[in-house]
C-alpha cells in the first residue's frame, strides 16, 4: 500500500466516524464498508510497526464512545477524531512525529495545533493557502508576545506595527541572542523566519511548500521559546 493509499484510507474513517456522530447515515448502512477500511489501514500501519491510535473496530464501538456523555456537541466529536486521526496523517504525509512541547503562549500553542490539523486535511491550493496564512498569522501571535519596543529597538529604524512579526522577531532575536557565540543560532533562526514569510504568500501553494512553512514556522517558535525560557526544567 502506498503513503496515498493509507492516507486515502484514513482519510476515509475519519469522514465515515464523524459523519454518523454528526446526524449523517445510519451506522448499519456504512458499518460495513467502514470495518473493511479499518481492518485494511489496521494491517497496512502494524506492517509499518506504527502505533494505531484506531480503536473501534465497528461503528457501534464508536458510538458506544461518543454517546458516553463527555462528547455531547457535534463540534466535540469532529474535534475528537481530528485529534485522533489527523496526527497519523500528518506523519506518513511528512514522515514526521508530529510532537511540539507547548510554550505557554496560549494563542501560539492552540494556532499550531490547528495548522497542522489543517495541513493533514488539506487537498488542493486554496487550503494550503490557507494553513500558510495561519502560519503568519502564528508568527504574529509569537511576535506580540515576546517583544517589548524599549528592549528591542527595530534593526531599521522603522517602527513595526502590531502585526509587522518579520521586523519584531528580528529585533528579538539581535537582542536576546546577541554576541558571537549566537552568530550561528541568529542565522539559523532568521533563515527559518525569512522560510516561512517567503512561503505564506505563495498563492501556488503545494502540500510541501506548506509542510516546509509549517515546519519553519515551529522551528522559529521552538527557538523564541527556548530564548524565551519557556522550555527551561522546572
Amino acid at each position: 500500500m502506498t503513503d496515498d493509499e493509507l492516507v486515502s484510507g484514513l482519510e476515509n474513517v475519519r469522514s465515515t466516524m464523524i459523519a454518523v456522530a454528526t446526524g449523517g447515515p445510519r451506522i448499519n448502512d456504512v458499518n460495513d464498508s467502514y470495518q473493511r477500511t479499518f481492518a485494511t489501514v489496521s494491517a497496512e500501519l502494524a506492517r509499518r510497526h506504527l502505533d494505531n491510535p484506531l480503536t473501534y473496530g465497528s461503528l457501534w464501538d464508536w458510538y458506544g464512545r461518543w454517546s458516553s456523555g463527555d462528547l455531547p456537541s457535534y463540534q466535540s466529536r469532529r474535534t475528537f477524531v481530528g485529534e485522533l486521526i489527523n496526527p497519523l496523517i500528518t506523519r506518513i504525509r511528512t514522515g514526521r512525529v508530529e510532537e511540539m512541547q507547548p510554550t505557554g503562549w496560549q494563542r501560539v500553542d492552540r494556532a499550531v495545533g490547528e495548522a497542522r490539523d489543517r495541513l493533514a486535511s488539506a487537498g488542493n491550493e486554496e487550503q494550503f493557502q490557507a494553513v500558510g496564512l495561519l502560519c503568519r498569522e502564528i508568527l504574529i501571535s509569537l511576535a506580540q508576545a515576546v517583544y517589548v519596543r524599549e528592549r528591542h529597538p527595530p534593526l531599521d529604524g522603522t517602527e513595526p506595527s502590531s502585526t509587522d512579526a518579520k521586523r519584531m522577531l528580528e529585533a528579538y532575536i539581535a537582542v536576546e541572542l546577541a554576541g558571537g557565540a549566537n552568530e550561528e543560532a541568529r542565522r539559523h533562526t532568521r533563515s527559518a523566519l525569512d522560510l516561512a514569510n517567503a512561503l505564506q504568500h505563495r498563492r501556488t501553494a503545494t502540500f510541501r511548500e506548506t509542510a516546509m512553512c509549517v515546519e519553519a514556522t515551529t522551528t522559529v517558535i521552538n527557538v523564541i521559546a527556548i530564548v524565551a525560557g519557556r522550555r527551561d526544567p522546572q
